[in-house]
Parts: structure tokens; sequence; C-alpha cells
């Protein structure tokens, strides 16, 4: 019987084992230790040179113009993904709630460009935005529109990863709200309805408070996974040109070899800065959010 309730005291500590066992080796460990590595000087291909710093790097990042050149690049880049994306998805899910085969059909269209290698996408966005061969500026010439640069000015360099970006996104997020608007259910409208409420009404009375969970999911994962976007701006523009597109993890990429100690350094501070937007986020939006 002793065995019994000692089993039965343990048997929940058992069963999440495993489960923190992966936290702490792939998630704590590597924190810690990017915490540790921020506060030396780490060559990787002189590891004789490497030499504690304490918070030098720290101090070093704070005072480099290249740093706030890809903080900047990373915030115009998150804040143009979240809000296109969000809206473009509410826009789109609205349009596609309606149960039919046609729908059916475009959601499984709009979904595809989400399971495709993003490093596939990007190659066939190098090809679409080409200057002079590109098939998006024999569209613009078409109707009558001046050719752009698309990915070789600095100018318009950021706004074309952006759009891919956006444009691989779109199905995933949009297929999560119209879960959400199919999830509401008639009744709410059928009383809205009896009152002769406006649909502008019904929309931002109820449609959107009942689906608020799911954009406030939306707008915490897209911000976390913005602000360390990568393989986009590998693949299509190398950080240029003129270090237009260089976001933080490509900033960080490019300390790789020579000084590890510094690329932890920055990495711990896009940690501190997606934890500080994650903690706005709650404290602002949380208590708007309505659950069923």
């Amino acid at each position: 019987m002793d065995k019994r309730r000692i089993w039965e005291g343990i048997r929940p500590y058992v069963l999440i084992a495993p489960a923190m066992a992966g936290i702490l080796l792939f998630v704590m460990y590597p924190v810690g230790y990017l915490i540790y590595l921020s506060l030396f000087k780490y060559n990787l291909m002189n590891k004789d040179k490497s030499k504690f710093v304490g918070l030098d790097n720290f101090t070093q990042i704070l005072g480099r113009g290249d740093f706030y050149k890809a903080l900047w690049n990373t915030s115009v880049y998150t804040a143009g993904v979240v809000i296109l994306t969000m809206l473009l998805s509410l826009l789109i899910a609205v349009w596609l709630n309606k149960k039919g085969r046609f729908n059916s059909i475009v959601q499984a269209g709009i979904f595809t460009p989400h399971v495709v290698s993003i490093v596939s996408i990007s190659l066939v966005w190098l090809w679409l935005m080409e200057p002079n061969q590109g098939l998006l500026n024999y569209l613009l010439k078409l109707v009558g529109l001046p050719p752009s640069a698309w990915l070789q000015s600095s100018k318009t360099a950021l706004i074309s990863v952006i759009i891919v970006s956006v444009w691989q996104a779109i199905g995933y997020y949009t297929l999560i709200i119209v879960a959400a608007l199919q999830s509401i259910s008639p009744s709410i409208y059928e009383a809205a309805a009896l009152d002769n409420a406006s649909k502008f009404k019904v929309f931002y009375k109820i449609t959107l408070p009942m689906i608020s969970p799911q954009l406030f999911f939306i707008l915490i994962i897209m911000t976390i996974g913005s602000f360390k976007v990568f393989d986009t701006v590998q693949v299509m523009t190398g950080g240029g040109p003129n270090n237009a597109t260089t976001t933080l993890v490509y900033y960080i990429y490019g300390f790789r070899t020579t000084n590890i100690g510094y690329s932890a350094a920055t990495g711990v501070v896009l940690m501190a800065i997606i934890g500080l937007l994650t903690f706005i986020y709650f404290r602002l939006l949380s208590k708007k959010v309505h659950y069923q």
C-alpha cells in the first residue's frame, strides 16, 4: 500500500520527465551556454586567443551603428509582415468562411506555399523579381507602369523580402482564422440579425471578439518568427544591397567565426527584445482577448 501511495505521488513527475528532459537539454542548456559565451571574446578560428571580457561585448553592441541598422531593418520587416499578413489573412478568411467546393479548393491552394521549402520559394521569387527578365517587371510594363529594381535597390529590397514572406505565410494563418470563424455558433449571428445589427457592428462586436484568441496567438507567433528571420534574407539578398536587408539574425550570422562571443551577446539582446515584446503584448492585449 505504501508503495502504491509513493507511486501515485511520483507518477506525475515521471510522466513529465521526458518532456522536461527535452526542455532542459534543447532549450535551457543552449540559452545558458549562449549567455556564457556572450561574456567571452571567442574566436572560432583561433581558440587560444579566447578570453573572458565580461560585459564588453554588450557595450560594443550598443556602440555600433551596424547593430542599430540591423535592429531597424528587423523592426520594419516584423511590422510589415505581421500587419500585412494579419489583415490579408483576416480578409481572405472572411471571404472563405462560406462552405463550398470552390472555397475548399482555394483553401488548399493558398496553404500550398506554407508546405513548400522557403529556399525554393525564395529562388522562384528571385526569378520573378529579376529586373530585366523577371515576370513582375514584364507585367508592370504591360499595364504601363515603370519597372522596379526590386531586390537590386536598397530602397525596395526590404519591401520585396516582406512581400515574399507575407505570400508564404498568408495561407497558414488564413486557415487558422477560417477554423476560428467556423467555430462561432450561428445562433449568435441569428440573435444579432433579430436586433437589426449592421454587418460592420456584427463583425466588430461579435466576430472579432470571438476569434480574438486566435488573432492573439497569430500576433505572438508571427512577431517571434519575424524577428528571427534568416533564410529568406540569406537566399534572396545576402543582407544587401548596402545592408538594406540585414536583419538581427543575419547580423549574428556574420560574426559566426571571427567573434562567437559578440554573436552570442547579440543573440542575448535579441532574446531580450523578443521577451520584452511578448511581455508587452500580454500586458496590453491579454485582457482584451475573449475566451468562449
